[in-house]
Formats: C-alpha cells, sequence, structure tokens
C-alpha cells in the first residue's frame, strides 16, 4: 500500500497563497480608496486637488480592489492569473524606472518590489494549481 504522503497537497497551498496575494491586492486597492492622501503620500504621488483624489480613489482603489475582491471569491484560474501578472506587471515597470525615471532607491522601494514579486509568483503558482485541479476533475490530466 503507498504512503498517503507521498505526494504532497500542494495544490491546496499553491491557492492559499493565491488568496493571500488577491487580499493584498484588494486591501491596497481599498486603502487607495479610503484614504487616498494616505497613499499618495506613502507611494510619493501628487493630487493637489479633488480631481486628482478622485483619480487615486479610482485608479488604485477601484481598480485593485475589485480585481483582488474578485479573485478572492472566484474559482477560475484565471482570476489568479490576472491578480498574479498585475503584480509582476507593477514590480517589471519599477525595475525598468531604474534607468527611466532613477528614482531614489529607499528601503520602500525594495520593500514593494519584493511584495509585488512575491504576491505575483503566489497568485501564478495558484493558477496553475488551480488550473490542473479543473483539468483533473474533468479526468483530463493523469492521476500520479
Amino acid at each position: 500500500m503507498a504512503s498517503p504522503f507521498r505526494h504532497p497537497p500542494v495544490t491546496l497551498h499553491f491557492m492559499n497563497v493565491g488568496r493571500l496575494s488577491s487580499a493584498a491586492l484588494m486591501l491596497s486597492g481599498v486603502a487607495a480608496a479610503v484614504d487616498p492622501k494616505g497613499v499618495v503620500a506613502a507611494l510619493h504621488l501628487t493630487a493637489d486637488d479633488a480631481r486628482g483624489v478622485t483619480e487615486t480613489r479610482a485608479g488604485l482603489g477601484g481598480t485593485y480592489a475589485a480585481l483582488g475582491g474578485w479573485a478572492l471569491v472566484s474559482r477560475e484560474p484565471a482570476a489568479d492569473a490576472a491578480v498574479g501578472v498585475t503584480w509582476l506587471g507593477a514590480a517589471a515597470v519599477r525595475i525598468a524606472t531604474r534607468k527611466i525615471d532613477r528614482p531614489p532607491v529607499t528601503a520602500s522601494y525594495w520593500v514593494y518590489l519584493g511584495l509585488e514579486i512575491s504576491c505575483g509568483v503566489m497568485s501564478l503558482a495558484s493558477a496553475t494549481a488551480r488550473r490542473r485541479g479543473v483539468k483533473k476533475a474533468a479526468g483530463q490530466v493523469p492521476a500520479r
């Protein structure tokens, strides 16, 4: 009889880290919607008038809260993939700005970059695990 521990259930683990990444994206969006001036200050942006504050709430707040929230409640692999690509897109542009804009590199720069990369990878791992689970349930992937 084969040991039940031969192939650990990593799929569940990956789905949980994907949910963590989605929650982080959603909460960053909620923070931007609720406290746009605080987010603007933390990200070194400017929102000098009501329109700038509105754009922060909508562009950062609404977009990230909706995408992260959708991925939290959805069981579709595409939801996790969308969150992962969003995080990794932010990380890629942050890296590119080192040559383009030459921003001062502070501790927060590295923290944000690390979070973007790790959350992106977690979400893509979750999407892959979900996709395998869907295929397995449909009988498209042979059992190991």
